[in-house]
Parts: C-alpha cells; structure tokens; sequence
C-alpha cells in the first residue's frame, strides 16, 4: 500500500509543472502561428502600396528623354491609403474607426522610396486650427540623398547612377550619368565607377536610417508620456535587405509592440514597385555598324543613350541581347 502511494504523490507533485508546460507550449504554438499571419498581412500591406506607386505614379517629361521615365511623380497618399485598407481589412476594422486608430499607434514609421528622394510618414504633435493639440500620422518633407565630397562639390544622387552636382568653386550645376560626366568633368568621384556606386548606396541607405531613427525616438517620446511602456527601437536590417531596398522605389513599414497573447510582434516589411527596372540602351558603334547594348551589358565606349529598344531602333541602332 505504501508502495502504490509514491506514484501518486509523485503524480500529484509533477501535475502543476507539466500543465504549466502545456499552458506554455499552447502559447508558444498559439504566438508562432499569429506571427505567421501577421507577416502574411503585413507584407501583402506593402505590396499592396508598392502597386499602388506602381499603377499610380505619374512619368514627367523631360526635354533629356532617355531619362523621363525615372523621373516621377509618385502618390504617396494613394499608396498609404493602399496600406492601411489591407490592414484594416485584415484586421476586420474596416469600419471601426476607433480601432483603425489604435492600430496606427502601434505602425511608428513609413517610408516612401523615391527616385531622388524619400518621404517619411510618421506620428508628429501639432496644434490644429481650433487650437487643440492633436497627434496623427503626417508628411515630412522629402528628403533629398545629398552628399558633399572633400572638394565642397554638392551631390544629389538617385537610385540609379544619375546624379545632379553643384560646383561651387565654378558656381555651375551639371547633370547626367556618371559614365557621361566623368569624360567631361575633374571631380573625382566621378572617374570611379566603383566608388561612385559605394558613396551613393552609402549615402541613400545613411539617409534613410537616419530619418527612420528620428523618427522612432519621436515615437518613444509621445509613447511615455502617454504611459506606454514599450520601447520603439529601429530593427537590425541586413546589407541584402538594404541593396534590395535602394534599387528600386517602394514602401518600407514597421510594426512594433502590437500583442500577442503575452509577447508582442514586431517586424518591418519592405515592397517595391520595380517602376526602375525598365532597361536603359547604351548606343555603340563597331566596325562601322550600330549597336545597342541593354545597361547590364554596356560596352566601354558608349556615343548616346536610349530609354528603351524602341527609341534606339528609331535611330538607326541594331539591338543586341546579353548573354
């Protein structure tokens, strides 16, 4: 009889720890699968307004017209509308406007990636015409990718290796490709097709952190005083995701600090729109006959530069594939 009690008070000892554990792998299991759904919605979000840029972005002519399909006239408002009614959607708030609110609490920071600048959509305290101080999501100014090298020379760079530069020793401005203006200027970060592309990449991504930065730690600054306990932090993101980031316009979004059970999700989800894809032609002559070369196969020696096939055939060009 002695013998049939130790079982049981083992039983009886061990009963609270495995159910505690059950409890615990249920939450886990529970939490794991939310994540998954709530990646799934909030990278179908940014999609949805990187299509939006996509289907809604307007092309400005230019009198170089080779370049006029990069310059663009993108509908931030459009794509953000885009982003939050998929979220809303998905989180069955669409007509809740109240809760549609207390969601964007937990979204610190937008980004639009431009051609030749980005916008940050962020929380930002303003009084509004009835004297009431308010805080919602709104515009910043845009953001140029500026740079200035050791020469004093002032670079506006692009997602793409055009740039526009201001010389103040000759008080000039010049533009166009880098391939172009090296063999018609001195500045020597021109003549290094290598270190252009690094100091360029540098200086987006630089830019673009530090804007994301300010305005997570204006983020923070309302949340405690207004008693939220979770900090807002900027996420680790990797050179990949970066390069992926900087090579076409898009949307990047975080969410931070939304619950789950008794953890929160925090995660950021990046969509591009691919309006830059679209292959350059760079005109060649060679042994007499015409060429046209797709920008991932340039030859060394270029004499003009088309927008697409269409142009370069127009002028006489035969085009050729990579291979």
């Amino acid at each position: 009889m002695k013998i049939i009690k130790f079982p049981i008070l083992f039983v009886l000892i061990m009963l609270p720890f495995f159910w505690i554990n059950r409890l615990h792998a249920q939450e886990q299991m529970f939490k794991l699968h939310t994540e998954s759904q709530y990646n799934q919605v909030l990278d179908n979000a940014v999609n949805d307004a990187a299509l939006t840029l996509n289907t809604s972005a307007i092309w400005k002519e230019t009198e170089e017209g080779y370049e006029s399909h990069k310059r663009l006239e993108l509908r931030k408002a459009d794509a953000i509308q885009a982003f939050f009614n998929r979220l809303y959607v998905n989180f069955e708030l669409f007509a809740d406007p109240m809760g549609q609110n207390q969601l964007k609490q937990y979204i610190p920071v937008i980004a639009v990636i431009g051609y030749d600048g980005f916008d940050i959509y962020a929380q930002e305290e303003f009084v509004d015409p009835k004297g009431e101080v308010r805080l919602q999501h709104v515009w910043k100014p845009t953001v140029p990718y500026a740079y200035t090298d050791e020469e004093g020379n002032v670079f506006s760079f692009t997602l793409d290796d055009f740039v526009v530069i201001y010389q103040p020793d000759a008080n000039r401005w010049i533009e166009g490709f880098q391939h172009e203006l090296k063999t018609i200027s001195t500045i020597s970060l021109l003549q290094n097709d290598a270190r252009f592309d690094a100091v360029r990449r540098t200086t987006i991504v630089n830019a673009i952190q530090h804007e994301l930065e300010y305005a997570i730690n204006k983020h923070n600054e309302w949340a405690a005083r207004n008693g939220v306990s979770y900090t807002f932090t900027l996420p680790t993101i990797s050179n990949e995701e970066w390069n992926n980031t900087i090579d076409d316009v898009g949307v990047l979004a975080f969410v931070q600090g939304l619950p789950i059970g008794h953890g929160t999700y925090n995660n950021y989800a990046l969509g591009g729109s691919r309006l830059l894809k679209r292959d350059v032609y760079y005109g060649t002559v060679i042994n007499d006959i015409k060429y046209a070369f797709p920008s991932r196969c340039a030859p060394d020696y270029i004499e003009e530069t088309f927008s697409n096939e269409k142009e370069a055939a127009r002028n006489g060009y035969f085009l050729k594939v990579c291979n």
